[in-house]
């Protein structure tokens, strides 16, 4: 039914996909609401998120539903810290916006994270036309949260002495 997806043992289809599947797949689905029905395809394919993580600190705030995303910082020596996330919608649409960023950030180098130009991605992918102003706002808002626990990770690691 849907364009080429990734399936592996204990994980999420948006977790085995990269980034430039999605592009691919979005680029072979010509109607956006065969795109739409993707992109929530893609959310139901989120890893489930632990109830202790839908709290006020994990909620994004700027968003017109309730997302939670949750941070998990691994150091990784002289390379900075790895980041990887999990998170949920109560929005349907939204889930999946969450997948494609997972796709996009989870599993990657803080510094990598700071570099990466998610909206574009997402511009790339027509999104951005085709969602509501305040679904686009949010969008920004989950990028900017996860880019900021990116800057901070590596502020930690910067300021941890090095163990030899």
């Amino acid at each position: 039914m849907w364009p080429k997806q990734s399936h592996h043992q204990g994980g999420s289809i948006a977790e085995a996909m990269t980034v430039d599947e999605i592009i691919e797949n979005f680029s072979l689905l010509e109607e956006w609401d065969d795109r739409y029905r993707y992109v929530i395809e893609l959310g139901k394919a989120l890893a489930p998120l632990n109830e202790t993580d839908r709290s006020d600190s994990n909620k994004v705030q700027g968003c017109a539903s309730q997302v939670w995303l949750a941070t998990i910082v691994r150091p990784n020596g002289a390379d900075g810290p790895i980041l990887n996330f999990t998170g949920d919608s109560d929005a349907h649409i939204v889930r999946g916006l969450i997948a494609i960023l997972f796709t996009i950030y989870s599993g990657r180098h803080a510094r990598e994270i700071l570099l990466t130009d998610a909206i574009a991605i997402f511009e790339q992918l027509g999104l951005r036309e085709h969602l509501t102003p305040q679904r686009s706002n949010g969008f920004r808002s989950m990028v900017e949260r996860i880019r900021s626990d990116a800057r901070v990770a590596l502020n930690m690691a910067q300021e941890m002495p090095q163990s030899a």
